[in-house]
């Protein structure tokens, strides 16, 4: 039997990373949270884990989530590297009680 995903959960984590600049186009405008479309617990209306995001801003989080103009590798990819630089960029700062990805 598979054990049941334990999801992980951050209020403040997403406040920290919604603080960033967009690691995908660098703008300070409107910056969200964006959690993976691939795996880290993702499923059907539920949102990836927490510590599953990237610091984009709303025009690059649509190019990511519905963006018809890239292939999904294309969108895996900047979703990706954006996510690679939140984490490096708040990795002093990560919360204890979160584990990092």
């Amino acid at each position: 039997m598979r054990a049941k995903h334990e999801y992980v959960r951050s209020k403040k984590l997403l406040k920290m990373v919604a603080s960033l600049d967009c690691q995908a186009c660098g703008s300070g405008h409107m910056v969200q949270a964006a959690h993976t479309n691939w795996g880290g617990g993702k499923g059907r209306g539920i949102k990836a884990d927490d510590n599953q995001v990237a610091a984009l801003c709303l025009k690059c989080h649509y190019k990511v989530d519905q963006g018809v103009k890239l292939t999904k590798h294309e969108r895996q990819e900047m979703w990706q590297k954006a996510h690679q630089k939140t984490v490096a960029i708040l990795k002093e700062q990560w919360p204890a009680d979160v584990p990092m990805p």
